[in-house]
């Protein structure tokens, strides 16, 4: 029997299945969730003045734990613990005004990236300062603000599955890594892992990774291989950072100890590698593969929710799902209108009130000039009734070809 509760006294362990206004007023991406961490915590307190609790779903935690401790051994240590500096970073310009300089950079560290490829393939040495260069060029963007790199990654045509997910990862983890307050360096650094973590499929047999069927337990090993073919190569690279090999060893290690090469654990996988191995995994989902359809971002973030403590840190998961948001940058989004919209940058306060731009009319046509429209500003779609997104779309479902509206 579900159980009404003032929000100042609910505790760590605690199964809340309703509120006492709409889920989607609210930055919660899922209804009902047991409470984790303190960040929950202080969003219920900002929202609500009480919820309703369901007592048999609580977890296994004691009545009255203090709010800021957990039981001593219930759960390992989250890695995010061991951050130990941060940098407030401040949006410099607008979505708009940065696109120009994100385009540029993209282009930049494409080019590098198949230049990467090409040479790997050829079995020569990969040019380092010039994968620097490319990389430094997305982490300043994404420093002055990271909606534009993002919207331009999710616009972009599909070209080479392998070239596309190394930037797609990389512009990921720079993004994540400043949302997360990580010093600049440390940006670059993610920056470069992500592009370069899977480098080493380059060396598997052609065709393996396209394979539709189940793959042979031989034919498994062959592509688990390419860990230690990436490490080969970037510990042949002289000019990378030299933690970088290290951490592409261990981006398929998972939280549980189930992961691969040598089924590390919670910390001992680190930052970096925890990292690495949760935004590949959510990237991966978001695309089409041989053998799956492509999930959208929400989706593919209810993925990883229900993978949270078992494939990864569970309080990493946590802080990916308040980065990308409910609504991500780039998603394809229905309004209340039935008009459809693509959200063309967050707003990091009202996570349900991005930025959109409107492209088609509630009948499909196309709209031009297309509208802009910044929910957080309440504009009206009528009398009384002001614009609100209604739902996210999945990839494919609607004719949108949104790369003529950016690229």
């Amino acid at each position: 029997m579900k159980k009404e509760i003032p929000v100042e006294q609910l505790q760590f362990g605690m199964y809340v299945s309703e509120l006492d206004r709409p889920w989607t007023d609210t930055p919660f991406l899922f209804q009902g969730f047991v409470i984790e961490d303190e960040k929950q915590l202080e969003t219920l307190r900002k929202y609500c003045k009480k919820v309703y609790v369901d007592p048999e779903k609580n977890t296994a935690l004691p009545d009255r734990v203090p709010l800021k401790k957990r039981p001593a051994g219930s759960k390992q240590q989250s890695v995010l613990e061991s951050i130990t500096r941060k940098v407030v970073y401040e949006e410099k310009v607008s979505v708009d005004v940065e696109l120009p300089a994100a385009r540029a950079a993209q282009n930049k560290t494409e080019a590098a990236l198949k230049d990467v490829l090409e040479t790997v393939r050829a079995g020569k040495v990969i040019d380092a300062p010039r994968v620097r260069e490319a990389v430094t060029s997305m982490t300043d963007s994404v420093v002055r603000n990271p909606d534009a790199m993002l919207l331009l990654s999710k616009m972009k045509e599909q070209s080479d599955y392998a070239h596309d997910r190394a930037l797609g990862v990389s512009i990921y983890m720079i993004t994540f890594g400043r949302f997360l307050q990580l010093p600049r360096e440390q940006l670059d650094l993610l920056g470069m892992l992500g592009l370069l973590l899977d480098v080493g499929k380059v060396r598997l047999p052609a065709g393996l990774l396209e394979k539709r069927e189940k793959l042979t337990e031989e034919e498994r090993k062959l592509c688990n291989s390419h860990v230690q073919e990436s490490v080969a190569i970037l510990k042949e690279t002289p000019g990378l950072p030299p933690e970088l090999p290290g951490l592409a060893a261990v981006h398929h290690e998972r939280y549980d100890g189930s992961g691969y090469p040598e089924g590390l654990k919670g910390p001992e996988i680190g930052l970096f590698g925890s990292i690495a191995g949760m935004i590949d995994c959510f990237d991966a989902l978001t695309r089409q593969r041989p053998y799956a359809e492509a999930l959208s971002p929400s989706n593919a973030l209810s993925k990883l929710y229900d993978w949270r403590d078992a494939q990864f840190d569970g309080s990493l998961v946590q802080q990916l799902i308040q980065c990308i948001g409910i609504y991500p940058v780039g998603a394809a989004v229905e309004l209340n209108t039935g008009e459809i919209g693509i959200v063309i940058a967050q707003n990091l306060v009202r996570r349900l009130q991005p930025r959109v731009m409107v492209v088609l009319d509630a009948k499909g046509n196309p709209i031009r000039p297309q509208k802009i429209l910044d929910l957080v500003k309440e504009p009206k779609a009528g009398p009384d009734m002001p614009y609100r997104i209604k739902r996210t779309l999945e990839k494919g479902s609607v004719a949108i070809d949104a790369s003529e509206f950016f690229l």
